[in-house]
């Protein structure tokens, strides 16, 4: 047994790392110091004040042995807030010893690598400089600090100069079926249509609450971005009414980017994406996830691989020049040989844009509640799909221009979009490096305000449909209190 002891402030951030070195729950935290036998490990930290700083030592013994040992020092600060890094990394650096492992992201557990190296920069530091610290101090491997940095460079451009402006986000929370892997609010549209009238005329309250807003305080509507579930299994008369009357409330005069998610290819055809297109949507998305029949079948998607061929070809034949197309690496019982077959397929319909995720466990999906029904992707394959997905995208004229990380992702590993160059989703973007408030709309939808100073503020929706549009009114109030007016 592991035993940790460690201020409890910090026990979240260390329990991320754990779970990476001792998944099966091989440790445990203790507030005070146990005796421990000589099979069992005791890692101890303590945070000490001094006049001028702090110093954090982290040590680990088993029995009455030593067997590591090191301190950090943080000149002029005091507040714990500033200690989560430096622990996280005297951890990391302590587990890795021990077990004689190294992760890919090495000590980083969040969601957001890009936003370190930004930080960097703003520093001062070049970007061979930010390359060097995320191997030296953090404990990236050498592909991992490459693409990061890499990443943002790409979308410093988009990012820059944000403050003064809002993204919009709405979401639709209807879909044809639930993938397996699914957590997001949604609902079968075969069994819940009833309820679309009255959730888009909940929605057009809260949209015309942002409106007046917005105008207020002078914003300006930098982007728009249509989510879900699946918007597009909306049935054509709403699909427009939400394209149509919902969505010009808003200020959109200098808006940059108007993404709708046209997700399941077996849910659209040409009125709907002629609605979405005259309505001024600049950029769509057209998921397959795999290109591989019997894997959609498993993951629970009510459409084929010639279903997404046909329905990506008609997007072209109205106009669309900007589409994007999500695949997941990792689906369960997915070879990485089927995996370079969807790529292959991809290739050859030439996507602006393609976002390579890696499979996630998440709580709220089904993936989890079945786990035993399917067979979880081991971290060399996975490894090798995400390695090869770079690669192919790359060489075809694509550069990676976002990247996110989740809790419980396969092999610790991550999700990149790639775009060609200057076709890049400027939403993800924005959303990603937390440079710039979104308001969202819709049930379960997450508005997130920045402040000066990068101090962030979220507010939430109901996940319910039926409560949400039974809350609406209190569904506005939240976001009242939180920004005025």
């Amino acid at each position: 047994m592991v035993y940790i002891k460690i201020s409890e402030e910090f026990q979240n951030g260390a329990q991320e790392l754990l779970n990476l070195f001792f998944p099966g729950n091989g440790f445990v935290f203790v507030d005070d110091i146990p005796e421990v036998s000589s099979c069992d490990i005791l890692i101890t930290l303590n945070i000490e004040i001094r006049d001028n700083g702090l110093d954090i030592k982290i040590r680990m013994r088993q029995g009455n042995r030593n067997l590591y040992s090191e301190t950090a020092r943080i000149d002029n600060e005091t507040g714990a807030e500033k200690a989560r890094t430096p622990v996280k990394v005297l951890l990391y650096n302590c587990l890795s010893h021990y077990t004689g492992r190294k992760l890919p992201w090495g000590s980083l557990t969040g969601i957001r690598p890009a936003k370190i190296v930004h930080s960097l920069l703003k520093e001062g530091l070049s970007p061979d400089d930010a390359y060097r610290k995320l191997i030296n101090y953090y404990g990236l491997s050498d592909s991992k600090a490459r693409l990061t940095v890499e990443v943002a460079l790409n979308e410093a451009e988009y990012i820059r100069n944000a403050e003064n402006k809002v993204s919009i986000y709405i979401g639709i929370p209807f879909c044809t079926s639930r993938c397996i892997y699914c957590s997001f609010p949604s609902a079968a549209i075969d069994r819940y249509e009833h309820l679309v009238s009255d959730y888009l005329k909940a929605l057009y309250k809260e949209v015309q609450w942002a409106c007046r807003w917005i105008r207020e305080k002078n914003y300006t509507v930098d982007t728009v971005y249509i989510g879900g579930g699946t918007p597009t299994a909306l049935p054509e008369k709403w699909l427009d009414y939400l394209l149509n009357r919902i969505v010009p409330v808003l200020p959109l005069d200098n808006i940059r980017e108007y993404t709708v998610e046209a997700g399941r290819p077996d849910t659209l055809n040409i009125e709907k994406l002629r609605i979405i297109k005259n309505a001024g949507s600049t950029r769509i998305s057209v998921n397959p996830q795999t290109m591989q029949d019997r894997t959609l079948k498993l993951i629970g998607r009510n459409h084929t691989t010639s279903q997404v061929i046909e329905s990506f070809n008609m997007a072209r034949e109205e106009g669309f020049d900007n589409i994007n197309c999500d695949l997941i690496a990792g689906l369960p019982e997915e070879t990485e040989k089927e995996f370079e077959d969807t790529l292959l397929k991809i290739g050859k319909l030439n996507p602006e844009n393609v976002t390579v995720h890696t499979m996630s466990y998440k709580r709220a999906s089904r993936l989890i509640n079945e786990k035993d029904c399917f067979m979880q992707t081991d971290d060399e394959t996975v490894n090798n799909m995400v390695e090869l997905a770079g690669s192919y995208l790359r060489s075809i004229g694509m550069r990676p221009y976002y990247l996110y990380r989740q809790k419980n992702i396969l092999a610790n590993l991550e999700n990149v979009g790639y775009a060609k160059p200057g076709t890049e989703g400027i939403y993800n973007m924005l959303i990603m490096e937390e440079v710039q408030t979104i308001l969202a709309f819709g049930a379960g939808a997450s508005s997130k305000i920045i402040y000066p100073g990068n101090r962030i503020e979220r507010v939430f929706n109901v996940r319910n449909i039926e409560q949400y549009i039974q809350r609406i009114d209190e569904m506005i109030e939240r976001k009242v209190k939180l920004l005025g007016s």
